[in-house]
């Protein structure tokens, strides 16, 4: 009786529903949270998976269906392995040179810190390995987003290394998995990408500075026309507005002006490209970034409409208007008096809360369409339909319905007080701009177009 071999490698799988030949093999360094997930991944996308581990018989759960074996046979068996380790314990790397010379290296790692090493870890992995070569790819996705997949329809694997045959199989297994790819170059760009996650929000930061800002002078120039003057000049003390009503002026103040300043730069980009008689010259780097940011201007603003919303809805159970409403109405009942109904008030509310209805409307519209599964739907047509025409249509709503909330307020001078303008008086002025520049646009390029017509 021939004596029995001991396997080399554990499978973890029934030999039934084993792997066929024809599967790729990829092989991962490391069985952390990442180096699970990702190997799920890759098992339910159609690979052979082989983990690498310094005791193959104890290394913890893995996915079923993937065999453990020790590093040195894991290396050997495929031509591309992921390496799932913190950078700190790539030193036993350098005793597995002769099995890693010619293979493809994907590193996935990242620092808990910008600048925490001389080097980026991708970098510091080649040097390790010069036979190797390295590629730096997967590490701006998270666990959770490997093992779900690319559920938002935007999720991209940024690479980058110096073999252009190692980034292309690293290109072709995310392409496999879902994800789409972007090539950010040469090796040397492995740090920026490594940068990437430790990043909070940055194509927010300008957004949220000037939603602050303008939050901030809104609130207190609305606190001082308000409440401090009514204190100085009145005597009341009505400082129990601020969380409601002052919060209800401020809010949809703020979220107008961001909407209008959405849509500000596309008119400034027409005025330039008329000045200087073509649309191929690139914009000033201002006006790129302001461009590049009207996205996030835009959910802030969604946001502050929907607080306006619910602020006016909480309006008609506020303690001060119950006790108002009941006032006024045992007032009238001592004076046996009622009040006549008032028809063109009737006209002016109705329309101020339907226009409002409406524009918030087609604010939700805007918002849902700049979602990546809902805008990924769309041809770019409609997507520019729903984000430029309709997108002026919910400008020239929200503007409306704040002209309608003045009336003819303007006209009366106990309105300017300490000689100020009301606050929806001032959040007027950039849409109305935006507006009107978009109508003389507007009426110049129809008049191009027809000049043009007439000559053909």
């Amino acid at each position: 009786m021939s004596e029995e071999v001991k396997p080399e490698s554990v499978s973890l799988y029934p030999a039934s529903a084993a792997a066929t030949p024809e599967q790729e093999v990829v092989c991962i360094f490391g069985t952390g949270d990442l180096g699970r997930s990702l190997g799920q991944r890759l098992l339910q996308s159609g690979y052979r998976l082989v983990y690498g581990s310094r005791k193959p018989h104890s290394c913890g759960p893995i996915p079923p269906g993937a065999q453990v074996m020790s590093h040195e046979a894991a290396a050997q068996s495929t031509s591309l392995v992921f390496v799932c380790v913190h950078r700190e314990h790539y030193d036993f790397l350098e005793t597995l040179a002769p099995q890693l010379n010619g293979k493809f290296l994907v590193d996935v790692s990242n620092n808990l810190e910008k600048n925490m090493y001389p080097e980026a870890n991708a970098e510091y992995l080649q040097r390790l390995i010069p036979g190797a070569h390295v590629v730096k790819a997967f590490n701006t996705l998270s666990a959770w987003a490997l093992q779900n997949g690319p559920s938002d329809a935007n999720r991209q694997v940024y690479l980058c290394g110096n073999n252009p045959e190692a980034k292309q199989a690293v290109a072709v297994i995310s392409t496999k998995l879902g994800f789409t790819v972007q090539d950010r170059g040469s090796l040397s760009a492995a740090r920026e990408l490594e940068d990437f996650p430790l990043q909070l929000f940055p194509e927010w930061r300008l957004p949220m500075r000037l939603t602050v800002g303008l939050t901030a002078f809104f609130f207190f120039y609305l606190l001082t026309r308000d409440v401090i003057y009514a204190y100085v000049n009145e005597g009341r003390d009505i400082s129990f507005r601020i969380m409601m009503s002052l919060a209800n002026k401020v809010f949809p103040s703020v979220s107008l002006i961001l909407l209008s300043l959405c849509y500000l730069p596309g008119v400034i980009a027409g005025f330039f490209q008329l000045y200087r008689g073509t649309k191929y010259k690139r914009f000033p780097d201002w006006l790129d970034r302001w461009m590049l940011c009207r996205k996030q201007l835009g959910l802030i603003a969604l946001a502050l409409a929907s607080l306006h919303v619910l602020y006016t809805l909480i309006i008609p159970i506020r303690y001060y208007v119950r006790f108002r409403l009941a006032g006024s109405t045992i007032s009238q009942i001592k004076n046996n008096k009622t009040s006549s109904f008032d028809t063109t008030m009737a006209w002016r509310t109705d329309s101020y809360y339907s226009i409002g209805a409406l524009g918030f409307g087609l604010y939700l519209l805007l918002g849902i369409s700049s979602l990546p599964s809902v805008s990924n739907a769309l041809s770019w047509r409609e997507f520019s339909f729903i984000q430029s025409k309709l997108g002026y249509l919910t400008l020239f709503f929200c503007t409306f319905h704040t002209y309608l909330y003045g009336w003819d307020r303007f006209l009366y001078v106990s309105q300017y007080k300490w000689y100020s303008p009301p606050g929806y008086m001032l959040c007027l002025v950039v849409p109305s701009l935006v507006l009107v520049f978009k109508l003389l646009l507007h009426a110049h390029t129809h008049t191009q177009k027809n000049n043009t017509f007439k000559l053909m």
